[in-house]
Order: structure tokens, then sequence, then C-alpha cells
């Protein structure tokens, strides 16, 4: 009875690591993915792009795993999906992050 109580009170403690691991690092990461996944299956030719290295650009093509993207006037560029950070709206202004917000 005394070994069955020990094992009970070295899982226990393991197991609420478990579930507070589970509910404030995987499942809020789980969320971004499947949220930037649909922003990018919502991609389509003519929508205005911000790459993870800042490039602005319209979509010109959608491919299987890319797109081409026209970043300038005449000057195209082939992005892949996942370098893709935000889809921008008409009219939308890109908010700074909150990292620019405390700097200046």
């Amino acid at each position: 009875m005394q070994a069955q109580s020990g094992l009970m009170g070295m899982l226990l403690p393991l197991g609420v690591f478990v579930v507070i691991f589970y509910f404030l690092i995987i499942r809020p990461q789980k969320k971004r993915q499947r949220k930037h996944e649909e922003m990018l299956a919502s991609i389509r030719r003519g929508d205005q792009i911000v790459t993870a290295g800042g490039f602005f650009g319209v979509v010109r093509e959608v491919k299987d795993d890319s797109f081409i993207v026209e970043i300038a006037d005449g000057v195209k560029a082939r992005i892949l999906k996942a370098s893709i950070q935000m889809k921008k709206h008409e009219g939308e202004a890109v908010e700074p992050s909150v990292s620019e917000n405390l700097a200046g």
C-alpha cells in the first residue's frame, strides 16, 4: 500500500504539469498554426501580402507550394507559402508589432 501511495504522489504532479503544458503552450500554438493555414488557403490572385522578410507584394499567380508575387513594377519573385506572414486587406494599414510600440 505504501509503494502505491508513493507512485501516485509522483505521477500526480507530473500529470498536472502535462495538462498545464498542453493548455499554455501546445493548444495556442496549434490554433495559431491552423489560423495561418486558413489564411494561406484564402490567398488568391490580386491579394496584397507581406512576407516574413518584410516584403510587400501582390500575388500574380498561385502554385501548389508557392506564389508568384510582384514586389515592384515588373519585378516578380517566387515566394514559398510558408514564408507569407500576413494577407493585407484593402485600405488596411499594417499595425506595428508590440516590440516596436515599446521601443518607440
